[in-house]
């Protein structure tokens, strides 16, 4: 009753409103401004609708009527088994002895109750909020206050998948860096894997000394803030940095625009691999050491040389416990924002091929161009959330296709 109580109440004096106006047609009519008050001789400010906070609170409250429904259904449904339980002449628990059960029998709902709210709060509601900006005029020439911006369907949609703008339009810039996001992904992911295995492998030969110290430099390496590492390596690689004074040259390593950047983009999955290696070797050391020495003696004795012994037993066996990890790491990496931002900053401008009207760059991900979209001096959040509902798609698709064709799901008992 409480509960329903305060629903009544918030739709009453305020979600209702925002209901209503978020399915009219159309968010808000009423523009703010100023108007001339002849007695007081004076302007007074007019307040007009704000489409962002009916939007916002649309959402909320959309969000808020969806849970008190399911909290209903829940009540009748209780109701409904009591009075079964009544028929039946069995006990139907009190107020006293459902909290006793709440906090004991039923402890993990307690538990999971604050982690499903924030759930809720923090993905769910900005997640269906950033959706449905993509089906909206907003952008710099509609920003409110001042302005209101409205529903357009499938019109942004259809800006960014469309050809017929020529080879400097946000269709053709769209697939030019969603290429490079998946070139970038890929090399950043497997490049860090195999290497760091690799170094794993030499680490964790007889014979090598002082095993102790090479894991801990590597530990070491990780320690320093990755944001530190790429300023640090921003200041290195730039035109009058340290590395062209060493030299004695003026490479451009980051801001080369030549042959579609290829130089930047180089140094930008070099810097990656500095990076990433020491994760991927602290967590292959761990794992070599739990592969059975039983194969290796059985595939010496069978006459298997070092690499043969690497591609039928070791690499299988880091494949099958990594998977999951390879798999967040691709994902990860699509949205990987820290190493291109801090490095090139999407950099270097490229608007023969990505167009000065898309905001993207050379080496933009599309993470990156979304941030930029966003927050240059003219944003266009409608494109900005399209292009966030691509990225959540191919991530989502990515990780459930990978995942379930991988042997970690298909045979979870193989390397047990």
């Amino acid at each position: 009753m409480a509960t329903q109580a305060l629903f009544i109440l918030y739709m009453i004096f305020f979600g209702g409103g925002y209901i209503r106006q978020l399915f009219s047609g159309n968010l808000g009519t009423r523009l703010s401004g100023e108007s001339w008050n002849e007695a007081l001789q004076m302007f007074e400010k007019i307040k007009g609708d704000n489409s962002f906070l009916i939007l916002l609170y649309g959402v909320v409250s959309v969000v808020l009527f969806l849970l008190f429904t399911w909290i209903w259904i829940l009540n009748v449904k209780g109701n409904y088994e009591n009075d079964c339980k009544i028929e039946r002449g069995e006990k139907v628990f009190t107020l006293r002895q459902d909290i006793r059960a709440l906090v004991n029998e039923r402890f993990y709902v307690l538990l999971l109750a604050l982690p499903l709210l924030g759930l809720l709060v923090f993905t769910v509601m900005p997640l269906v909020f950033m959706v449905l900006i993509a089906f909206t005029n907003y952008d710099y020439a509609h920003m409110p206050p001042g302005k209101l911006f409205d529903w357009v369907g499938f019109r942004n949609f259809k800006t960014m998948f469309s050809l017929s703008q020529g080879s400097s339009g946000f269709a053709f810039v769209f697939m030019r860096v969603l290429l490079w996001t998946f070139v970038w992904a890929f090399f950043a992911t497997f490049t860090n894997y195999f290497l760091g295995i690799i170094i794993a492998l030499l680490i964790q030969k007889k014979g090598i000394k002082l095993k102790a110290l090479w894991r801990t430099l590597f530990v070491v390496a990780i320690a320093v803030p990755q944001f530190v590492t790429l300023l640090l390596m921003q200041k290195i690689l730039d035109s009058d940095g340290i590395l062209n004074k060493m030299l004695g040259t003026n490479i451009l390593w980051l801001t080369d625009q030549r042959y579609l950047s290829l130089l930047p983009r180089t140094m930008i999955i070099l810097v990656n691999i500095w990076l990433g290696v020491p994760y991927t070797l602290l967590m292959c050391s761990g794992i070599l050491m739990n592969i059975p020495t039983d194969y290796y003696e059985a595939a010496r004795i069978d006459g298997a040389n070092p690499v043969t012994i690497f591609f039928a037993i070791t690499l299988p066996y880091m494949l099958h416990v990594t998977a999951p990890y390879l798999i967040t790491q691709f994902v990860g990496n699509i949205n990987n924002f820290n190493v291109i931002w801090l490095l090139t900053g999407g950099g270097p401008v490229d608007n023969l091929h990505y167009g000065g009207g898309s905001q993207a760059q050379s080496t933009d991900l599309l993470v990156t161009w979304l941030y930029r979209l966003t927050t240059d001096q003219n944003p266009k959040y409608n494109v900005a959330s399209v292009i966030g509902i691509v990225i959540f798609v191919i991530s989502a698709v990515l990780s459930l296709i990978t995942f379930n064709r991988t042997s970690a799901a298909r045979s979870e008992e193989a390397f047990q």
